[in-house]
């Protein structure tokens, strides 16, 4: 029992204590609503405030924004009729500025540009509002003044600074040995706060459609550069003894002018140290003299020259090599110009229309240089109708320097007008042209030589010289005249079977092997004009072996063997068989002394009968007669060469003495006459003596 009393007062007590608790909720839930409604009053109250406030103030302002946007467009209307009134007002108040104009003793060029900015603004607004007003057409006419005076001022500041570059100081622009090794910085054409002048008035004349100041940058700069140029030509000509004609000689370039004042010419570029050569007869007379230095040749007496180098026409054509240094000293003077004028350009003109402008500043010089290499390249065709090749040599230095010049060329003029490039490459192409038909056309004139005079002596003959000396001429410009050459089917054709590693080589090499086939056929024939088989075969010998010489001691061996392999084997037979044909002409003499058809008595020791004795006298007195006509006529054959002379000798001496010593010992002691001195003239050493003097007109 106790248990269950227990358990009811423990569950009598938790329901008095929830109630207790349920009482204090319902307290506290009356108190929050009691709160809650305050507070709702309390806002509904706020929110009538609020609103009877906006009620009173929002009218208030939208009043106020309007009266704000009233007073805005009032300003706005007193600043319009301002600026309207003076649209009317500017051409009174500038007028007294664009009358002066700009300049040092005028207006500032900021406040006269500004002035003309005014003008422009009252210009645009009369156009658009009152087209057809008085005030119009004052503002224009005064704008248009105001433009114009613009540009005068840039043509006038462009003007102070035109002053030429003078001769010395361009030649030694280009001139790359400097004393630091470095290029040497070009004058300053105009200072940079002129350039800032400049480019202010080149940019207002732009924007506003004036563009006629592209027009006089470009032929005042234009102007600049050809007087530099014809300055250049002038120099050029007074240096040289005050004209380009008759100048017995010129120096090579030297790297850096030595006195700028010196009258003798000392041009100053590295660049052409190797760009003029000697005029070709100069060149030819001075490689005959080396020849015959270092190689004991002697080439006989000059006779009137043939085709390929005529004295009668030196200096009617091409005056001289300083007239042809001249040309390519301008061409690389053109350049440098050229050069400092693309950088002057930059920041004046405008980028789009620097290669219309740029185009304009070197036209006029351009042609110039144009029309000086067609006459150059007129000459050149005129001496190569006549064959005067050793003339158009001068061809090859100057495409060579040209071609050299192109891709720095090429680069100044990249962003240029096409036009400027073309007359470039116009000048390539008649100089490219030109030597093609020179070297063709000298193969040609071998040819059909019509010189018909051979040596006497049967000496090295003068075309076989010149030859020579016109293909080593051609070595300096190797891969010029492989550039020249390569154009040619025929040439490429064999080119191809070469497989050559350097082509340019190769490609001389096919001309050198061309050009000497062709003296070989030609002087072959030419030699059959000789009655004398033994004077034939002499002049052949000559020729072949001053042909072999001349290769040996040059590179045209080295290139020739490019082209033909076994070149050197073909003339050493030549010479063989020409020597062989020579001693034919001692056929005759070889029977007077051949020892098998001895009389048979002497044989056996009998007595000579009177018919033996005769004939032994025959044979003494032929021998004499034949080795004195032999001595005679060969004292005047000429063996230039002194060793293929002296071999001559030994091989007649080789071939004669032996015999005649048998001869002379079976026969001198034979009593087969009472005047045995009438008959036994010549000793063998005596015989040997006489052959030694054999191609010495003076023994």
């Amino acid at each position: 029992m106790n248990i269950v009393e227990e358990r009811t007062y423990e569950i009598t007590s938790k329901l008095e204590k929830e109630k207790s608790n349920l009482t204090l909720l319902t307290e506290r839930l009356k108190k929050s609503s009691h709160i809650t409604k305050g507070i709702d009053t309390i806002l509904n109250s706020f929110e009538e405030r609020l609103s009877r406030l906006e009620d009173t103030i929002l009218p208030v302002y939208n009043d106020t924004e309007n009266l704000q946007k009233s007073q805005i467009n009032i300003d706005q209307t007193l600043t319009f009729l301002d600026d309207v009134i003076s649209y009317y007002n500017v051409s009174s108040e500038v007028e007294s500025v664009i009358e002066k104009g700009p300049g040092e003793s005028g207006i500032d060029l900021d406040d006269y540009i500004h002035s003309l900015n005014r003008l422009a603004k009252a210009q645009k607004y009369f156009e658009k509002h009152i087209p057809q007003s008085v005030e119009l057409e004052n503002v224009t006419t005064l704008f248009h003044k105001g433009s114009d005076k613009l540009n005068s001022e840039f043509k006038t500041v462009l003007d102070k600074y035109n002053t030429p570059m003078l001769p010395v100081i361009l030649l030694d622009l280009i001139n790359f040995e400097n004393s630091d090794n470095r290029e040497k910085v070009p004058p300053v054409q105009i200072p940079e706060h002129t350039k800032s002048y400049l480019i202010k008035i080149a940019n207002w004349l732009l924007d506003n459609g004036r563009d006629e100041y592209l027009t006089v940058y470009g032929k005042v700069r234009g102007a600049v550069l050809q007087r530099s140029l014809t300055m250049l030509r002038n120099h050029q000509k007074s240096v040289s003894g005050g004209s380009v004609h008759g100048v017995a000689s010129s120096p090579m370039l030297r790297p850096k002018f030595q006195n700028r004042h010196e009258a003798s010419r000392k041009p100053s570029t590295r660049r052409l140290h190797h760009a003029f050569e000697r005029k070709a007869n100069r060149m030819f007379l001075k490689a005959s003299q080396t020849l015959e230095h270092s190689t004991g040749l002697t080439l006989g007496t000059r006779r009137a020259s043939s085709h390929l180098l005529d004295p009668a026409y030196n200096g009617e054509e091409f005056d001289n090599e300083q007239e042809l240094e001249n040309y390519l000293v301008c061409v690389i003077a053109l350049h440098k110009l050229m050069q400092i004028e693309q950088a002057l350009i930059k920041g004046i003109i405008a980028p789009r229309h620097q290669p219309r402008v740029f185009e304009l500043i070197v036209r006029e010089a351009m042609d110039t240089i144009v029309q000086d290499g067609e006459n150059i390249v007129s000459r050149a065709k005129k001496c190569i109708s006549r064959h005067d090749f050793g003339t158009v040599l001068v061809v090859f230095p100057i495409l060579k320097q040209l071609r050299s010049l192109k891709p720095e060329f090429e680069r100044t003029v990249e962003e240029c007008d096409l036009n400027v490039k073309s007359k470039f490459d116009a000048i390539l192409g008649m100089l490219h042209s030109t030597g093609a038909k020179a070297l063709e056309d000298f193969i040609e004139s071998l040819r059909s030589d019509s010189v018909t005079q051979l040596p006497s002596d049967g000496t090295v003959h003068e075309l076989t010289s010149n030859v020579i000396m016109f293909l080593e001429q051609l070595l300096d410009y190797t891969d010029t005249i492989g550039m020249v050459l390569v154009q040619d089917v025929s040439y490429a054709k064999q080119l191809d079977r070469l497989k050559a590693s350097d082509t340019n080589k190769a490609l001389l090499g096919l001309y050198i092997k061309k050009v000497l086939v062709q003296l070989n056929h030609t002087l072959i024939s030419k030699s059959e004009q000789y009655s004398d088989p033994a004077l034939k075969a002499i002049f052949r010998l000559n020729n072949n072996n001053y042909v072999l010489k001349s290769l040996q001691r040059s590179t045209l061996l080295e290139l020739y063997l490019i082209s033909e392999p076994k070149c050197e084997e073909y003339y050493h037979n030549s010479i063989q068989e020409h020597k062989k044909a020579y001693s034919q002409s001692w056929g005759k003499l070889l029977n007077y002394i051949w020892c098998d058809d001895s009389p048979v008595n002497l044989l056996h020791g009998d007595k000579l009968r009177d018919k033996d004795r005769a004939v032994i006298k025959e044979k003494f007195a032929g021998f004499n007669k034949e080795i004195e006509d032999i001595a005679k006529v060969q004292r005047g054959y000429s063996i230039p060469d002194v060793e293929l002379r002296e071999s001559i000798k030994r091989d007649n001496k080789e071939l004669i003495i032996p015999k005649y010593n048998s001869f002379y010992n079976m026969y001198a002691g034979v009593q087969f006459t009472k005047n045995p001195e009438k008959y036994i003239k010549h000793k063998p050493d005596e015989v040997s003596a006489v052959i030694d003097r054999f191609f010495d007109v003076a023994a």
